[in-house]
């Protein structure tokens, strides 16, 4: 039998030219999230003195929020505050601590996983301003692992707002990430969000390339 070698070499280029191309659909860029606050404009008031203004330093990767200058202590009740944790922008109805599960170690807090703005039965939390003291009787959680869509990449993926997937990462320690939520919104940006518990976990940082490997 004879083997049209030439052709069989053309079939397996277009089949791992196919799953390359399969593969880089489903790729989402990582963008880890340090902890953070967003604060209501009742509570910047009290922080930093009435009527202060942010100070934007950068944008971040989501349209419309962007990082501040100002910076704040967290205090639990082990009484160790944690130090230089940055305010973003802009303001909101609710003031939000989001800290990873180590410092929640270190403040001796239970804050639950949650998604950003879920905040009822969430952990309380004290924030110390150069002005002013604010104690949170909720507020503080650890963020859950979550995506960014806009609506036309969320059509490309075949995903909707609310689905669950499940992420693979090949970093130095290859991890999957199980309960990944979509978020899906026309104001929205390509990017896998987690914190620096997961990204030390699994060996990758900003910008790295994760893959959808169930939906």
């Amino acid at each position: 039998m004879n083997v049209d070698t030439k052709a069989v070499a053309d079939l397996v280029c277009r089949v791992l030219s196919g799953m390359t191309e399969t593969a880089q659909e489903k790729t989402v860029p990582i963008g880890v999230s340090n902890r953070h606050i967003h604060l209501t404009r009742e509570h910047l008031d009290i922080l930093f003195g009435k009527g202060y203004e942010l100070t934007p330093l950068k944008d971040l990767s989501q349209p419309g929020q962007y990082a501040c200058k100002e910076l704040l202590t967290i205090v639990g009740p082990s009484l160790r505050p944690i130090e230089n944790v940055r305010v973003l922008g802009p303001l909101r109805k609710q003031s939000q601590v989001e800290i990873s599960r180590t410092d929640s170690f270190v403040l001796k807090v239970k804050p639950p996983v949650r998604e950003s703005g879920k905040l009822d039965g969430s952990a309380g939390i004290t924030i110390i301003g150069p002005k002013g003291v604010v104690s949170l009787a909720e507020g503080c959680i650890i963020a859950n692992r979550h995506i960014h869509m806009s609506v036309e990449e969320g059509a490309a993926f075949g995903l909707k707002d609310g689905d669950y997937v499940t992420v693979e990462a090949d970093g130095e320690r290859r991890t999957r990430f199980y309960d990944v939520q979509v978020r899906v919104n026309e104001a929205f940006r390509l990017e896998m969000h987690i914190d620096t518990d997961d990204a030390n976990a699994a060996g990758i940082g900003n910008g790295a390339k994760v893959r959808i490997v169930e939906a």
